[in-house]
């Protein structure tokens, strides 16, 4: 139905992660974990336009609240970009992850190797940029899933699938 939006392949976000810190708070009753993103990359899908090759630079971090009942996360991280031609884009974004065992065992560090799932990390993207090559970024909505990825020897990878909402 044209009514509804719909959804056109944008990027896919890999970003690796360290050891998560457990901040606390004393005046919220859901505790702060501060989670480094220490390296990282961005991709365009085939078509997206415009096109984004980009590294993560700099320091990176994901504020997550925990829901008091532990069964949800509530995601807000910061990182800022550098594509393979010069341009520096902020890149910010929201959203809820679902803790099923297998993402608790993650968080905890004691997830088996190998990539968990889709469908418990959702997310909504958004950019800032004063290069008018990738300005337009600012102007779209963007959504995606995520999983994370436990690797044997190196840190945890989260890697997001992500799309624009068009009109449908």
């Amino acid at each position: 139905m044209a009514e509804f939006p719909a959804l056109q392949q944008a990027f896919t976000v890999e970003v690796e992660i360290g050891e998560a810190l457990d901040v606390g708070s004393a005046s919220r009753t859901n505790p702060l974990m501060v989670v480094p993103m220490t390296k990282g990359t961005v991709k365009s899908a085939s078509g997206f336009a415009p096109g984004i090759d980009a590294d993560f630079v700099g320091v990176g971090n994901d504020y997550i609240h925990m829901d008091p009942d532990t069964n949800h996360a509530r995601l807000d991280a910061h990182s800022v970009l550098k594509t393979q031609d010069g341009a520096l884009l902020y890149l910010h974004y929201t959203g809820v992850l679902t803790l099923s065992p297998v993402e608790k065992a993650v968080l905890g560090g004691k997830a088996e190797v190998g990539p968990t799932p889709f469908g418990n990390i959702f997310t909504h993207f958004t950019f800032e940029t004063g290069d008018d090559r990738y300005h337009e970024l600012e102007n779209r909505v963007f959504v995606g899933q995520g999983r994370f990825v436990v690797r044997t020897g190196k840190p945890t990878v989260v890697e997001y699938r992500v799309s624009q909402v068009v009109q449908g």
